[in-house]
């Protein structure tokens, strides 16, 4: 498989993005927590640039005994992606979905060799 340069680990922020052209595909590659994950940039809902989408903690709403929600807050070790076409969310982690298992986004190699960032498509 071909192997393709996305630039240097020291030029990325913690929860920033680069995105690649790998030959046909696009890339996007995160660093969250210090670490690296690499999706193709393309939600599994409908195709749209996901990885162009905003990076955030998952909202979770605390459901009290009555059935009731009165508050938001951020789960905070799930971080997720949302698409911009339609609002889908993904774990940056495991690329899943929450909510529909069947929704899962397509994962791509990426690795840092003397300080640069590889990706393979996959």
């Amino acid at each position: 498989m071909t192997e393709y340069h996305a630039g240097r680990l020291d030029e990325l922020r913690e929860r920033g993005r680069l995105l690649v052209r790998c030959g046909e595909a696009e890339i996007g590659i995160f660093l969250v927590d210090g670490e690296l994950h690499a999706w193709h940039n393309e939600c599994a809902h409908r195709g749209g640039p996901v990885c162009q989408g905003r990076v955030l903690k998952r909202v979770v709403e605390p459901v009290a005994s009555d059935g009731t929600v009165r508050t938001l807050q951020y789960h905070a070790e799930d971080t997720h992606i949302v698409c911009p076409w339609h609002g889908y969310e993904y774990n940056i982690r495991t690329g899943e979905h929450p909510g529909h298992a069947a929704f899962k986004l397509r994962k791509a190699g990426v690795s840092v060799r003397n300080g640069e960032i590889y990706v393979v498509p996959g």
